[in-house]
C-alpha cells in the first residue's frame, strides 16, 4: 500500500514539474538589453509648429535586481511645418541637443489591459515592460536648462510593448515636470531596433 502511495506521489510530482516547465516556456522571455530610435514631434506652447526629436536610446536590465538604466541622445529643432519659407533657416529652427539618463529605475512587467502606458492603433498585445524613475535631462550639455533652472531631475516613464511577431516593438517616453514643460506631457514615440537576452547587444 505504501509502495502504491509512493508511486502516486512520484507521478503527481512529475506532473507538477512538467506543468511548471510548460508554463515557463509559455512565458515570453524578458530581454536584458533593448535599443532603438526616437522619432517624433512634441508640441511647443503657444506656437504654430512643433519640436522634432530624433535620436538613439538604450535600456539595460541590471541582473536580477529589478533595476534598469536608460539613456537617450536626441537632436531637437523646430519643425518646418507651419513655417514660411523665409523662416526656414538654421537660426530660426533653434537646433539643440538633449541627453537623457535614468539610473537604477524601477521596472515592472504588466498585462496590456491593466497598464497605464499609452495605447496603440492597431493595438499591441502581450506584456508591457514599464520603467519609472527620475531622469537627468540636459540641453546642449547643461543640466541647468530654461525649463529647469535648478538643474534637477524629472519623472520619466518608459513603456515597451509589441505583438505576437515582435514582442518588443514600440517604446514611449512620458515626462513629468519640469521636463514636460519642454517636451510636453504626451507620449513621445520610438521604435525598438534590437533586443538581446544575454550579454551586450
Amino acid at each position: 500500500m505504501k509502495t502504491k502511495t509512493f508511486w502516486w506521489a512520484v507521478r503527481g510530482a512529475a506532473v507538477l514539474v512538467l506543468a511548471v516547465a510548460i508554463g515557463a516556456l509559455a512565458e515570453p522571455r524578458t530581454p536584458r538589453h533593448l535599443g532603438g530610435v526616437i522619432n517624433d514631434y512634441t508640441p511647443i506652447s503657444g506656437g504654430m509648429t512643433a519640436w522634432e526629436v530624433r535620436g538613439p536610446w538604450n535600456l539595460n536590465l541590471k541582473g536580477e535586481l529589478g533595476r534598469v538604466d536608460f539613456s537617450a541622445a536626441l537632436t531637437a529643432e523646430l519643425s518646418v511645418l507651419g513655417q514660411s519659407p523665409a523662416n526656414v533657416s538654421a537660426a530660426s529652427l533653434t537646433q539643440h541637443t538633449h541627453h537623457i539618463t535614468m539610473k537604477d529605475a524601477a521596472v515592472s512587467i504588466e498585462r496590456v489591459e491593466t497598464t497605464d502606458c499609452p495605447k496603440f492603433n492597431p493595438p499591441t498585445s502581450g506584456s508591457v515592460l514599464m520603467v519609472t524613475g527620475d531622469a537627468s535631462v540636459t540641453a546642449n550639455g547643461n543640466v541647468v536648462t530654461p525649463f529647469d533652472p535648478s538643474g534637477g531631475t524629472s519623472q520619466l516613464t518608459v513603456c515597451t510593448s509589441g505583438g505576437p511577431n515582435v514582442p518588443y516593438a514600440n517604446v514611449t517616453l512620458q515626462f513629468g515636470k519640469p521636463a514636460s514643460m519642454h517636451f510636453g506631457s504626451q507620449a513621445i514615440h520610438s521604435v525598438v531596433r534590437h533586443a538581446s537576452f544575454e550579454g551586450h547587444p
